[in-house]
């Protein structure tokens, strides 16, 4: 048994995935009203693309993901 795997039912144990769902609903699940699957998962690419790629992180000093990586090159 792996003692560091977090119970489903315990979301302060996991908390990094639970501030991304919640991410997720706030800016842009709960604004639209999707008639198929295929326009959720569209959706949820293009928005999970910018939300890696073009979106300021705070962790890495409040820049995006392709400047902090022309930095390092």
């Amino acid at each position: 048994m792996l003692s560091n795997i977090s119970s489903p039912a315990s979301p302060q144990q996991n908390a990094y995935v639970e501030r991304y769902n919640r991410t997720v609903r706030h800016e842009w699940l709960g604004q639209f009203l999707f008639e198929t699957i295929q326009e959720v998962q569209d959706h949820a690419t293009d928005w999970l693309w910018t939300y890696n790629n073009d979106r300021p992180n705070m962790a890495i000093g409040g820049i995006t993901p392709a400047q902090k990586l022309k930095l390092a090159a």
